[in-house]
């Protein structure tokens, strides 16, 4: 009766966590689509805790006080532009619990006698899966957070990372061929451990958001395969959905950069050098910069704005002010929309993260696809702290980290402001045309000093 009870709970868990992720494809809903998604956690957590197998709760509850204030202390200091590097550790954080949990469990079954083929390859792949998942977001938080700048790629890392492969297969094959080898187990976790490592390590910073989804999809699947080995059907559905959604967000951010998720982990573009020519050669006196006087004059003749935000707008934190602007335009008469690139910012839904913080109608945030037909026939576009994702390169070059790369066209608009610190490159370490186009025109300083002085200009023009 107790275990038919568990099993309906964890239905009804299951069913939440479906519609939670239903409530997460839409802005308008995805609040609620969170907190079904906690509510699901919540129910699967407490009646997992109230199974007669849990015979004591001392170190339970000392693991639920720690990890409450840690969590507590996160949230309350990171700021919303290190929100990619907290993903990453949070995807590391699964992985490495499922390593742990995993191998405890083999332990235990060790000790009982109780190993059998499917156990042993569950255990096998939750450990494989979770150290690469741990070790690579480990790599992924240290690049995202600029630790680590320099990309090594070449075909001996390659090589390397076949032959770590093999011998993650190699041990798990000794783990299921003698499933008391407590070393087989723990020689695949190194070995994954490093691959994790190599297979991150090659990776350039414009390609971190695909590598953040694909990590927080082989989280899910780590936990997916613990739920095999402990038996446990809510950690086998909810790792199942964490997964398959994971991969399916990968899948959408690949083809924003059109590119492969094997030209991401192996093609190593992510720092390449391209033939497009030094900065000098790009921009030499032909780089035409601009004050909020002017912008604001652009402004009094323009029937349609589009803002394109970008990571520098997230760096500082200029979204309320961007906010700000985009209201006192309309109150003109001025049709105002953001463009939304896939890929913009560090993360997946960077920008709309930011925006709909700022209180952003839905309505007025435009994806790429849908408002690139559009730029010929607007008057003036305010680039804010983007910068690859509106590069003309990406559509001229033949080679290169953005070569194919769909990118928002806002160099076909009438005008482009861009605002901007200075001519430095993007993730891409490129140059960008667009700034020395002849319909651009350069706002140096940063992005909130920069829209703050356009705001007070438009209300003096």
């Amino acid at each position: 009766m107790q275990l038919t009870l568990i099993n309906f709970a964890y239905l009804v868990a299951s069913v939440l966590f479906i519609l939670g992720l239903k409530g997460l494809t839409h802005p308008r809903t995805a609040v609620r689509g969170n907190l079904l998604g906690a509510l699901a956690m919540l129910l699967a957590v407490v009646v997992t805790l109230l199974d007669q197998r849990v015979v004591t709760f001392e170190y339970i509850l000392a693991g639920i006080v720690i990890g409450a204030l840690i969590g507590s202390a996160f949230a309350a200091r990171i700021p919303m532009t290190s929100m990619p590097e907290l993903v990453a550790v949070f995807n590391g954080f699964g992985g490495i619990a499922s390593v742990l949990v995993a191998g405890a469990a083999l332990f235990e079954a060790t000790d009982l006698g109780a190993s059998s083929v499917r156990f042993t390859i569950s255990t096998a792949a939750s450990g494989i899966i979770g150290a690469v998942t741990f070790f690579g977001s480990l790599i992924a938080f240290l690049k995202l957070a600029e630790f680590v700048k320099k990309s090594w790629s070449g075909g001996a890392i390659k090589m390397l990372n076949v032959l770590l492969s093999l011998g993650c297969l190699g041990a798990s094959a000794w783990l299921v061929i003698e499933p008391g080898s407590y070393e087989a187990y723990w020689l695949a976790v190194a070995l994954a451990a490093l691959l994790g490592i190599f297979l991150v390590v090659p990776i350039g910073g414009a390609d971190m958001p695909v590598v953040i989804a694909f990590l927080n999809s082989c989280s899910g699947l780590a936990a997916a395969a613990t739920g095999f080995v402990l038996g446990n059907n809510i950690l086998i559905i909810a790792g199942s959905l964490v997964g398959a959604s994971g991969l399916i967000l990968t899948q959408i951010m690949c083809k924003a950069m059109n590119r492969s998720l094997g030209n991401v982990f192996f093609g190593g573009v992510g720092d390449a050098a391209t033939d497009v020519g030094s900065d000098e050669e790009v921009y030499a006196g032909k780089v035409k910069s601009t004050s909020a006087d002017e912008v604001a004059m652009l402004f009094d003749t323009a029937r349609r704005v589009v803002i394109v935000p970008g990571y520098g707008m997230a760096v500082a934190q200029a979204q309320h002010a961007v906010r700000d602007l985009a209201n006192e335009l309309e109150t003109r008469g001025i049709d105002v929309e953001y463009a939304i690139h896939p890929v913009a910012g560090r993360m997946p839904g960077h920008m709309n993260v930011l925006l709909a913080e700022a209180e952003v109608p839905y309505e007025k945030l435009v994806e790429m696809d849908v408002i690139n037909p559009s730029f010929q026939q607007t008057d003036v576009v305010l680039v804010i702290g983007a910068n690859d994702v509106v590069n003309p390169l990406a559509r001229q070059a033949d080679s290169g980290p953005i070569a194919g790369m769909p990118i928002l066209d806002v160099d076909k608009a009438r005008t482009v402001v861009v605002v901007k610190r200075s001519l430095s490159p993007g993730f891409a370490g490129i140059p960008n045309p667009l700034f020395a186009a002849d319909n651009s025109l350069m706002f140096f300083g940063s992005a909130k000093e920069a829209v703050l002085d356009l705001v007070a200009a438009v209300k003096e023009s």
